[in-house]
């Protein structure tokens, strides 16, 4: 019998969820059994969890889970060390050079775990099944507007919390604008984070070029991205990705005022964004890295999680069919995702 583990997540402001309760129906009815975790934070109920007939468990309880149950979480474990002998289903972030990747995948290798990373669930073709991207892009762009709202008034960008919509943020972001129309240039503008940045741009009335594979072919440099007032790093970082933002930009002259790198991979070797080498948070959400003029970069590494359940509805709508198919995963998108996992911990000594 396949058993998927619903764990709680343990990082602040993290709201989300990969499975709804209606999913969690749906799996049962297909013969899979579900336990889900209590949490406080969760932006889903733990009683409705209940009504739909999960087994319910403390939060943390993954640790003691059966060796056989697959956990299932979005965000990252607790920092504790902690051998991991579980085979584990989120977000690992340790395939790009990653210092913290490294040491998570050290933790696989000492406890004989597998890590079936979200952002390696791909098709035949390589195509990601089930991503966030969409609302990472929306999110990370209004909250990249309100620092340049705060900048423009002489202020230091707010904290942000929770929206109960993106209707609501798109608003406060338009609020916020007064009216001012910033020029704007979306990187990685064809796919689902770039959609996202784009389509929050127009709604608040900018125009916004949009760049893609075919306008950074050529490898750089790109004088263009500092002709903009915002940029929007759209693109996750990869080996052979080019720098569109050199570490010298403070220098030289420029009309960039904002970046807005919601691919957010500062720790990895292979970000395009050379000004800065850490995340920021929903308390500070930007980091100034040039005084005059002034530039600021946004960072936030959860973002979805200002709009925890439409992002949540829409990623669980989307993984649910593969989650369907956990009694053969060797096979298909687990498969694959399995792949990337032993190619990397061969790699690993421990």
């Amino acid at each position: 019998m396949t058993h998927l583990w619903v764990r709680a997540e343990c990082r602040e402001n993290e709201e989300r969820v990969g499975l709804m309760p209606d999913g969690v129906a749906q799996l049962l009815a297909h013969g899979i059994d579900v336990t889900v975790e209590e949490s406080a934070a969760r932006v889903i109920p733990t009683s409705n969890y209940v009504d739909v007939g999960a087994d319910i468990a403390r939060e943390g309880g993954w640790v003691d889970a059966p060796e056989d149950a697959i956990i299932f979480g979005l965000k990252e474990l607790p920092d504790n060390g902690l051998a991991l002998r579980h085979r584990h289903i989120m977000f690992g972030h340790a395939y790009k050079g990653q210092h913290a990747g490294q040491k998570l995948l050290t933790r696989f290798k000492a406890g004989g775990g597998t890590l079936y990373d979200l952002e390696y669930l791909e098709d035949e073709i390589g195509r990601r099944v089930a991503a966030f991207g969409y609302w990472a892009g929306y999110a990370g762009t209004a909250v990249s507007l309100l620092a340049y709202a705060a900048q423009h008034a002489g202020m230091a960008c707010p904290a942000v919390d929770t929206w109960p919509s993106s209707a609501a943020m798109r608003d406060d972001v338009k609020t916020a604008l007064a009216g001012a129309t910033p020029t704007a240039l979306v990187i990685g503008a064809l796919g689902r984070v770039g959609t996202g940045a784009s389509d929050l741009c127009e709604e608040v009335g900018l125009s916004v070029t949009k760049w893609d594979m075919a306008e950074t072919a050529h490898g750089g440099p790109f004088p263009e991205v500092l002709d903009h007032e915002l940029f929007f790093n759209c693109i996750l970082a990869r080996p052979g990705t080019p720098v569109f933002v050199p570490s010298n930009a403070c220098e030289a002259t420029r009309a960039l005022r904002v970046i807005g790198d919601i691919a957010c991979d500062p720790d990895s070797d292979f970000s395009p964004i050379k000004v800065y080498n850490r995340v920021t948070s929903w308390e500070a959400p930007v980091t100034r890295v040039c005084d005059t003029p002034p530039l600021d970069v946004m960072a936030i590494d959860n973002l979805p999680s200002l709009m925890p359940r439409e992002s949540s509805e829409d990623f669980a709508s989307q993984l649910l069919p593969h989650l369907m198919t956990l009694p053969k995963i060797g096979t298909g998108v687990w498969g694959r995702a399995k792949t990337y996992f032993d190619d990397h911990i061969e790699k690993v000594t421990t």
